[in-house]
């Protein structure tokens, strides 16, 4: 399956490397995200910032945390992907790299989307979920 399905009708939420780490904290909370896209216009990328970028930052730079800003402490060498990149792919990219999140890429390197983990997960167990019932179906209409 390819990454279109899973990003359909899905936004991205972004915010702007300026954006104090305050500000990052409460729009990860109220859009219920653990990642945002680093981005000054919503189509451009500059890096991506997630929960765990800011533990890091809690962690290693506590005492500067009110003048730290999202470009402190945001990752800057990205993982992406295309709408016609494969499930599969991106599952091997997260695992292989210990990463979460992915951007949604188009050809001219715009942003469209982001895919979790989650979304992969979603996706692995509705798919086992299919093959169990079918295998079910077919055990039964042995009978």
């Amino acid at each position: 399956m390819k990454i279109q399905a899973l990003i359909a009708g899905k936004k991205v939420q972004t915010i702007s490397a300026d954006a104090t780490i305050k500000t990052l904290v409460e729009t990860l909370k109220t859009h219920r995200v653990g990642a945002l896209v680093v981005s000054p216009d919503g189509t451009t990328i500059e890096g991506i910032v997630s929960e765990r970028d800011v533990v890091n930052a809690l962690a290693n730079k506590f005492d500067s945390l009110n003048t730290l800003h999202v470009r402190d402490i945001m990752t800057v060498t990205l993982h992406t992907c295309t709408p016609d990149s494969t499930v599969s792919e991106i599952m091997t990219d997260m695992t292989q790299n210990r990463i979460r999140h992915i951007p949604v890429l188009d050809a001219n390197k715009n942003l469209l989307s982001i895919v979790s983990i989650g979304d992969i997960v979603k996706h692995h167990v509705d798919e086992l979920a299919g093959e169990n019932q079918a295998l079910k179906d077919y055990v039964a209409s042995g009978s």
